[in-house]
């Protein structure tokens, strides 16, 4: 995969979250959940991109360690989002 590639990627998961947040119920909950998830999910996306422009070795995995962990926050609120069935089944 290529750097562009990766880019366009992680850019399509954002905006595909904020599509599906935009199904979430219009209380304090669907609010919450969403403002979470758009949040860790844009983060991925930013923080590759950032990751591009490291400034030495150790700065770009620590970038990478970010995104991971925004990766894995990302899943954390989608399975949130599938187990109390905000929308119905997602995953």
């Amino acid at each position: 995969m290529t750097k562009s590639e990766l880019h366009n990627r992680t850019k399509k998961f954002n905006i595909d979250v904020i599509n599906l947040c935009k199904e979430f119920s219009k209380n304090a909950v669907g609010y919450e959940i969403a403002k979470q998830l758009i949040r860790s999910s844009g983060s991925v996306g930013a923080n590759t991109r950032a990751s591009a422009r490291a400034k030495s070795t150790d700065d770009f995995i620590n970038k990478i360690a970010i995104v991971i962990e925004e990766v894995d926050e990302s899943l954390y609120w989608l399975e949130i989002v599938n187990e109390t069935e905000l929308i119905g089944m997602i995953c």
